[in-house]
């Protein structure tokens, strides 16, 4: 997996660059300065001024820990820098954010609304991807984890559960998460995310 907490992109995409402007504006409007985010969430100062400037794309750890430290759940953050979200999103339209790296692709099947505290996510961990995420976007947060294919090792607040397909954990995130794929299938998993 690697110990980078980012990456380049073959080239700064419409998203990323969304992304980057809607990241510096939530620093700016907190009063933050780049130090002051890098040490909340953990993240050098020069990777946070590159992805805010649209040279890097962020992986899953980094947007994770950017969420956490601006209390929004990385749906939310996408949606933020998406026009406004319709109430009907098919298949072929729902936004798909990759970090090949890490073995994760992130579909939102729901894209959020900021007048509602529910959505659906969409999850696929490759064989031996492991993503752990060291606080939780919004304290309090509750998650419905539902396996669809393969095996997937869900580890809440220390306590780790080995779900198959068809298997579903229900709880609120407190404190660490971490999702694994033992294999040797992908998993795939739906996830229901309510808002406190």
């Amino acid at each position: 997996m690697g110990n980078d907490l980012d990456r380049e992109p073959p080239e700064a995409d419409p998203v990323t660059r969304r992304l980057a402007e809607r990241l510096a504006a939530l620093r700016t409007e907190r009063g933050w300065s780049l130090d002051e985010l890098a040490r909340l969430a953990g993240v050098s100062r020069s990777t946070l001024s590159r992805l805010e400037r649209a040279e890097i794309s962020p992986t899953a750890a980094l947007l994770g820990r950017l969420c956490t430290a601006h209390g929004r759940t990385m749906s939310r953050l996408l949606a933020e820098v998406e026009t406004e979200p319709p109430q009907l999103v098919r298949a072929a339209d729902q936004a798909v954010w990759q970090d090949p790296e890490a073995g994760f692709t992130r579909r939102s099947v729901s894209p959020p609304h900021p007048g509602l505290r529910g959505e659906v996510v969409h999850g696929e961990l490759r064989p031996g991807a492991d993503l752990a995420y060291q606080d939780p976007p919004v304290a309090g947060l509750e998650q419905h984890v539902w396996v669809l294919d393969g095996t997937l090792e869900l580890t809440v607040d220390g306590t780790r559960h080995r779900l198959a397909a068809g298997d579903c954990l229900r709880f609120r995130l407190w404190g660490p998460t971490r999702f694994r794929c033992p294999g040797p299938e992908p998993v795939r998993y739906a996830v229901l995310v309510v808002l406190p």
